[in-house]
């Protein structure tokens, strides 16, 4: 069997490697892609070997991933992987599609490539949904799309956390990681401007060009000097923590909002 893994994070899309080569060695991963453009590319090139599956990330890092069916028309069956909502993705199975939630569980990928298995070994038809109207109903339901959870790490393990347990992003030395209100320092995959599209502006904002910080997460605001503003935060950041300048307006309007 053959199968494409159109994922942007790259630690999900290695653990779903994995998992799936501990379900059937057998399996071969054609490539894993990480945005619509590039699936777009590759599903395209008629060198390429055409997939028997697909496990495709709803959101990618240029758009949602259902642009790539509507531009190409796909027909190859699809799971899609999310860390939304399972209530609004219910949807997805009763239109014949599977969904896996992140962190992917073993179990349940088995069940689904069993699904898939048992559909193709029957030669049955895979179902081909309205992905217009399955598109028009995730949107609906998810009203903005903002995330709610991200998968996270330390070292070789791997955390789903909850976006509403989050204080803070921030980077340090070149890499992203967030800070939980309970303490835990993790590495991600997103940079803080890609963050900062998947982040619901009402509870966070980006500070400066190293923090976005939960509201929740400010403790006491200090005017330094003009212009000028410094925030403690919980729990408390390694370093200090201020507002830069271009970011002061935006931040006092959003206070207040």
């Amino acid at each position: 069997m053959n199968v494409l893994i159109i994922e942007d994070e790259s630690l999900s899309a290695n653990r779903l490697e994995s998992l799936v080569g501990k379900y059937d060695p057998q399996i071969n991963v054609m490539a894993k892609l990480s945005s619509v453009r590039e699936s777009i590319q590759w599903l395209s090139d008629v060198g390429n070997i055409r997939p028997d599956l697909i496990f495709m990330d709803l959101h990618l890092e240029d758009d949602l991933a259902f642009k790539i069916i509507e531009e190409l028309k796909l027909t190859v069956p699809i799971i899609f992987t999310t860390a939304y909502s399972e209530y609004t993705l219910k949807a997805f199975k009763t239109n014949g599609i599977d969904y896996l939630l992140k962190p992917v569980d073993k179990a349940e990928l088995t069940t689904a490539i069993d699904k898939f298995v048992a559909l193709h070994s029957k030669s049955a038809v895979t179902p081909t949904p309205d992905f217009a109207a399955l598109m028009a109903m995730y949107q609906s339901n998810n009203e903005e799309g903002y995330k709610e959870r991200f998968l996270a790490s330390a070292g070789p393990k791997l955390f789903s956390i909850r976006t509403s347990d989050i204080a803070y992003f921030t980077i340090e030395q070149k890499a992203t990681f967030l800070r939980t209100f309970d303490g835990q320092h993790l590495a991600m995959d997103y940079s803080l401007d890609k963050l900062a599209q998947m982040l619901d502006p009402k509870e966070f904002f980006r500070i400066n060009r190293s923090l976005i910080i939960a509201l929740n997460s400010i403790r006491s605001i200090y005017t330094v000097s003009a212009g000028r503003l410094k925030l403690e935060l919980t729990p408390a950041a390694s370093q200090e923590v201020f507002v830069s300048g271009d970011r002061m307006a935006d931040f006092k309007q959003w206070l207040g909002k």
